[in-house]
This record gives structure tokens, sequence and C-alpha cells, in this order.
């Protein structure tokens, strides 16, 4: 708390002194105003600058800007986009005074959302994930977004391929290959940090890409925003929403093994008030891997009701099924990634993993006048997953025989979530202050039903022994074995949250942002119910109630801006994350308090046509939990893995670098590279290797895309795209003892780059673009732990048929 109030005070100081210090600019006037679009809507994201000056600035999410510290005189402002005609007006300044300015387009809303996907980069456009309506330029922190036209030109189906875009970010693994895994700044985004139109989402079943209208990905902390997440970024999928013209695409894309996927979007009014969106999607796909199939459906119903000008609200719920054959690649043998053919299945032939995932949301949002927004969002999602099959193919003899044990799951999953956000600017004096003051609550529950085998009841079933290195044993034994629930166990989890944001704009050129979150989590014990006895028990965690996890968040940030295109910054912020177990005394743990150092620079070029973001970055966690070595008594060697203490550190070191251009209607590219160094600094005697990276981290990943579209001559219509990926060499498995214990052995991957080619053709309303992807035919794995070892996709071809009306 002394750290909060001491940020804060420093802050409160700045602003007074410089207040005082630039006293004579309140003599200068200021210009505002809202532009619209010509059908009464405000025009987002337009650029707003006096002519023949530096001084500049874009409409926020209400259509509002504002030029300050303008000296008296008569000046000609200009409204200007990528691919919009200019509006230019003539304004009088006066001492002192504010000037009202306001401007219509010519352009519609949807029109000028059309321009603004087609012709520009949009990166300085503000973003859900944000929560503020802050450009990103305002922001201290890295901001990266994937939008539609990517999404469709890579025919993108996951959301891991979304990812592969984002520089910083790392694919991982997980057991059987069930759901994506990313690891960012080298923390694993686990489940509260990916999001649906703002509201905490399951990636379990494999989110639908294809029919996103963007992913934003906001990097380092957002605890400030989000609460209880890690500290490597957190992920908004946003889906496409309803217009008030009729349209729609109906589309078939093919590919090898087998893909078929049609889809369907359509939209419309249903009244001079109401619109809509249906999205529709079915997956059905073999695979390079022998015996793994696909199998997917998806629907994305919308309605936007324009309640009145101020008021709007927006329904929408989507629903996907997604069975998928659980695959472990093809294990390990004595730490070594097993040398058989990337097509090898080592599951049970009728393994099965099927999932249904189903959200519903409202999101009201209401203007209340030009400068303050008040959002209200409420959602509510439910997750079932039927899981059997075997696992873990690892043998730790050279000979390759390894044990087949099965698991049978059944989970179910039920979250609820309520944010409500208010967000406006005032003005003291010649400070502009743009503030957002917000609060969330989510509910989940989720309830695990464990499984017997056999008329016996046995609690665990196993097949015989197979020999990874022989595949004539890969398909013995496969009668899949009787099975009944005996008991279910349920986990609650509950959140609250309220923070206050301040971009304190103290000149046009220094900015400075701070906040401040407080968050509340309540986990009460795990209850399990046994189904054959009738008896409830509670968990056996050492705590005697609920744990409550409480932790403030502060985010403070410095800004100068020497020209409205340039941005440099200076930021500092923590989150926390909750512990398990009991300390020596057998009270809960506490939270890990993370701290995030970040510096970076922000600049555009040609009129917003081209950018470029260098960030570097510090992560260090200080109160790293580890296993207690000693009893409470202080001598006694401690065995109970349950206890704990916070005896280890951790760091994390990057740095990243992210180009995005829009050059002209023609050609569009994005380019990154991002370093990272997460080791271990202090961990016990008997604990890792101090130094060591930890595993799962990637010390180098890039990315490049560039599409060019003929629009003129013979070969108009014609497209053409290539894209790269690069992941560095890393470590998975188990990172290594001091000790030398036996504890699973790290397995060495090398690095590797694919290669995706694209080529298509346009002619009027129909397109056809196809794709071959990693035409090298590169081969490496990704890995979860030392066993689950999925080999990367080989060369594959597929093409997208569509029709847009």
């Amino acid at each position: 708390m002394n750290k909060i109030y001491s940020i804060l005070l420093l802050f409160l100081c700045l602003t007074v002194v410089v207040a005082k210090a630039d006293g004579p600019l309140l003599k200068n006037g200021s210009i505002r105003g809202r532009v619209q679009t010509s059908d009464g809507k405000p025009a987002v994201f337009v650029s707003v600058g006096i002519k023949n000056t530096n001084k500049g600035t874009t409409t926020d999410d209400n259509g509002n800007y504002v030029l300050t510290n303008i000296k008296p005189g008569t000046y000609t402002v200009k409204v200007s986009s990528v691919g919009l005609q200019a509006e230019e007006k003539d304004v009088t300044v006066s001492e002192g005074k504010p000037t009202i300015l306001d401007f219509i387009l010519r352009e519609s809303a949807s029109q000028l959302s059309e321009v603004s996907v087609t012709g520009s980069n949009r990166r300085n456009k503000p973003v859900l994930v944000g929560k503020s309506g802050l450009r990103p330029l305002d922001v201290p922190q890295a901001i990266q977004v994937i939008d539609s036209t990517v999404i469709a030109d890579q025919q993108i189906n996951r959301l891991a391929d979304v990812m592969k875009n984002v520089n910083g970010i790392a694919l991982g693994e997980n057991r059987g290959s069930v759901n994506e895994s990313f690891y960012a700044r080298g923390y694993s985004l686990g489940a509260n940090n990916v999001f649906k139109n703002g509201a905490r989402s399951s990636t379990g079943g494999m989110p639908e890409a294809s029919t996103l209208e963007s992913v934003e990905v906001l990097k380092g902390s957002a605890a400030l925003m989000y609460g209880g997440v890690t500290g490597g970024a957190v992920v908004n999928m946003v889906t496409k929403k309803p217009k008030f013209n009729w349209g729609g695409e109906v589309s078939m894309r093919a590919g090898s093994y087998d893909m078929y996927k049609p889809t369907v979007d359509v939209y419309g009014p249903l009244s001079k008030n109401i619109a809509f969106r249906v999205i529709t999607t079915k997956e059905n796909a073999n695979s390079f891997r022998d015996v793994v199939k696909t199998d997917r459906f998806y629907i994305n119903p919308s309605l936007l009701f324009n309640i009145s000008k101020k008021t709007e609200l927006i329904l929408q719920g989507d629903y996907l099924k997604s069975n998928y054959t659980p695959d472990f690649g093809i294990g390990t043998v004595a730490g070594q990634i097993t040398p058989v053919g990337r097509n090898a299945f080592v599951n049970a032939s009728w393994a099965y993993n099927n999932t249904n995932t189903g959200t519903a949301q409202a999101n009201l949002t209401h203007r209340f006048n030009d400068t303050w927004k008040l959002n209200v969002i409420g959602s509510f999602q439910s997750y079932y997953r039927n899981y059997f099959g075997a696992e873990r193919p690892q043998a730790t003899a050279a000979n390759g025989v390894a044990p087949r044990a099965l698991t049978r799951s059944n989970s179910k999953e039920y979250t609820t979530n309520q944010q409500i956000n208010l967000t406006g600017s005032a003005v003291t004096g010649a400070i502009k202050h743009t503030l957002l003051f917000g609060a969330d609550a989510d509910q989940s529950k989720t309830t695990a039903y464990a499984f017997k085998y056999g008329s016996a009841g046995a609690t665990s079933f196993s097949y015989p022994n197979f020999n990874l290195l022989d595949p004539s044993t890969y398909a013995t034994s496969m009668d899949i074995p009787y099975t009944y629930t005996y008991q279910n166990t349920q986990t609650p989890i509950y959140r609250m949250g309220a923070f206050a944001q301040d971009l304190i704009s103290l000149t046009e050129q220094f900015k400075v942002l701070a906040g401040v979150r407080y968050t509340y989590q309540r986990t009460p014990k795990a209850s399990t119910y046994n189904q054959e006895t009738g008896v409830t028990t509670l968990a056996n965690t050492g705590i005697a109630g609920n744990k409550v996890d409480k932790a403030f968040s502060p985010k403070v940030g410095l800004i100068y801006q020497p020209v409205t295109s340039t941005s440099f910054y200076l930021s500092y912020a923590n989150n926390f994350t909750s512990n398990s177990g009991v300390d020596v005394n057998g009270s809960p743990m506490g939270s890990s308090i993370i701290d995030q150092y970040e510096a970076g620079v922000k600049r555009e070029f040609l009129n917003g046509k081209l950018s470029v973001g260098v960030t570097a970055y510090r992560i260090m966690n200080n109160r790293f939990a580890q296993t207690a070595q000693f009893q409470a008594d202080g001598v006694t060697p401690n065995s109970d893995t349950n206890v704990k203490e916070f005896s280890g550190k951790t760091a994390s070191d990057g740095l990243e670098l992210d180009i995005n251009g829009k050059l002209s209607p023609n050609i569009y590219f994005l380019a990154g590279y991002a370093y990272n160094f997460f080791r271990y600094t202090q961990t016990l005697p008997t604990g890792i290797t101090e130094g060591e990276r930890i595993v799962g981290s990637t010390p180098h990943t890039a990315n490049a895309t560039v599409f060019y579209t003929f629009t003129n001559g013979d070969l108009s219509g014609l497209k053409f795209g290539l894209s790269g990926f690069y992941t560095g060499k890393r470590s998975s498995g188990f990172n290594t003892l001091k000790t030398g214990a036996a504890r699973g052995v790290p397995v060495t991957l090398t690095d590797y780059a694919t290669f995706d080619l694209s080529a298509g053709y346009t002619y009027k309303k129909v397109s056809l673009l196809a794709k071959v992807s990693n035409f090298t035919n590169e081969i490496n794995y990704l890995v979860h732990e030392n066993y689950s070892v999925n080999p990367i996709a080989p060369r594959m071809v597929q093409a997208t048929l569509s029709y847009k009306f």
C-alpha cells in the first residue's frame, strides 16, 4: 500500500507542478467538436488536424475530438482518413475560450467501417480490450490487433493460427492436444487470460476463429482492468456485429485430408432500429495423423437494438460443438522424441474428446453526452467435456516399452460475468483528464465426475504395455471398457474488483496514466459427493474455510509525444496470481505479486499507413511459491508438496518489434520479432537449477506476412500472399534439479520456420483463394511436459470459394 500511495502522491505533485509551470497556456484557446457520418453515427478514429501545423488528434469512440493550447487566430481544420474525401473548415480561435467545430462526413457509418478496414492498418484505433477507449498511442503498453482481412486472407480456422501473427506469442501444447495453449513473455495464458467481446471465455474445444472480426492482444499486465490474469498478455476475440444494410457471404472451404467447411454469414435490418446477424459453419476433417478426426459445428446469432440515439443494446450468443480425437502425438523414449513417422497414432483408436460450449451476452452502451459513456455487460457461459482415451505415451527405458493407462473424465463448467464501465473526460485548467471507472465480478463452478471401471468397480484401468518403437503394437487391446460415475467434485471460484484510471494530459506532449484496482477472490473448499455412499466431503487442504486472496494492482505510465504520430513511454504495473497449498503453519498461501516494467516507442509514418512499435520489458516474481524445505520447527525436512513457502524468484526479460503497413489499397504487410529470457533466479537448495530457462518459454519468435492485390489492368482481381513463421530453439519437459533427482529429462527442440503461399482471384462478387501451408514440409514438434509430443502439420493445401451478396 505504501508503494501505491507514494506513486499517486508523486503524480499528484507532477500534475500541480506542470499546471503551474504551464500557467500561461490558460490564455490560449481550444477547438473541440464532434465528427458524424451522414446517417448521424459517430465517426470513429478519423484524423483531425490544423493545416500547416503539427497539431492533430483522432476522434474517440463517440466521434469527439479536442485540440488544445492553440494561440488566438484563424485556422483551417481538416478531417481526413485513408480512403475518405477530406473535409475542411475555417475557424477563429479566441483567447482563453473553447471554439466548437463539428463535421458531417459524406460517408455512412457502414461505409466508414468498410473504408477503415480496407484502407488503413487501424493501429491507432481504440480497442475493446483496453476498456478506456484510449488510442493505442496513449496506452503505455504494447497492443496488437489482427483484423478480419488477415483472418480471411490466411484462411484461418483456429485461434492458434491467429496468434502466430502476434509477436511475442509462442504456441505450446497441452495434454492430448485437445485445447490450444499459448505463452506470452514466457507466461502461460491460462483460461483467465482469454476473453470474447470483453467477457472471460473458455478455450476448451478450440475457439472458432474464421468468423471473428478481429483478435486484440494487450501485452503485459492487464490486472488493472481484468483482475487475476497472468502477466504475459490478455486476448480478446471480437465477433462480427449486425449491420443495418442487407448483405452477407456464403463460402465453401476444402483442403487436404478431406477437410470440408461451409460457412454462411447473413446480416441486415429487421426494422428501423433493430438489426441482426447470423454466422454458422460446419467442419469435418481427417488428419495427417492416423485415426484423428474433427467434427465441428458453430453458430453465432446476434441482435443490435438502437433503443435511442444515445443507447444501444447488443444481444449475442454462440454455440460450438467440437468433437476431436485426443492425440498425444508420438511420445518419448528415454527422454528423446520417438523416432517414428509424423503420422503414427499411439492412442486407442476409439478415443474421443467431445465438447460443447455455449455463451450468451448482453452489452448495453449509453452515451450521456459527447464525453461520458456507460457500458454494462452481462454474460453466461457453459462448457461440457466428455473424454476417454489412453494417456502418457512415455517409455523411460531405451527399449521403448511404455505403460498404457486409460483416463475417463467428464466435466461441466458454468461461468457468469458482470461488468460496468464508465468512461469520460474532464478538464481542470489546461489539463485534460480521460477517466475510466469500473467494477466487475464473475462466478464459476466446475463439476468433475470420477469413474470406475468394470463390474468390479476398479478406480483405474490399463491396457497391457506396448512398444513405442514397434508400430505393430499400437492397435492391440482396443476394447472399450465399461465405466460408470461414482462421485463428483465441485470447485467454485468467486471474483470481484473495482478500478479507476486517469490519463492526465499535462500538455500536448506529456501525459501520465495512473490507476489502481482492488481485487477480491474467494475460493471455497472443493466438495466431493460420493454417489455410492451419499456422503459429501470437503477437500483436505489444511485451510479451515474459504481461501481468500486480496490485492491492489497499481499502474503508472509516463508518455511523451513530441509529435502526434510518435509516442515514447515508460510504465509500471503488477498483477497477482493465486497460490495453492498452505505455509508451514497451516495457513493458506497468499498471492504472488508480479512486477512489470516496460519501455517502448510507437511511431506512425505516412499518415498512419505504416506503424512501428519497439518494446522492452522486465517481469519479476519475487514471491515464487515452492515446496517448503523444512517443517515449522525449521529442522525437520518437509516432504509434503502441499506445504510451501515464498522462497523463490523468477525474472522475464524481453524485446519485441512490431511492424504493420497498409501502403495502398493494393498491399498490406505485418511483421514482428520477439526475444524472451524467462528463468529462475532463486530457488531452494533442493530446487530447480538457477539461471535455467523455464520450460515452455521460447527465446526467439518471428513472423511476417505480405499480401498484394492487383486492382487495374488485365490482372485486376488477382491476389498473392506469403506468410512466414519462425520458432527458435527451446526446451520442454521438466526443468533440471540441483540435486540431480530423477523427475524427467528436458526435451530439447530445434528451431524451425514454416511458410505459407496464397493466391486468389476475385471477379465481382465471387472469389477463390487457395493456400499451400508449410510448403517446405518442415518437421518439428509441440510438446507438453515430456510425453505429449505432437508433430506440426506437413505440407497441406486448402482453398475457399465464396460469394458475397
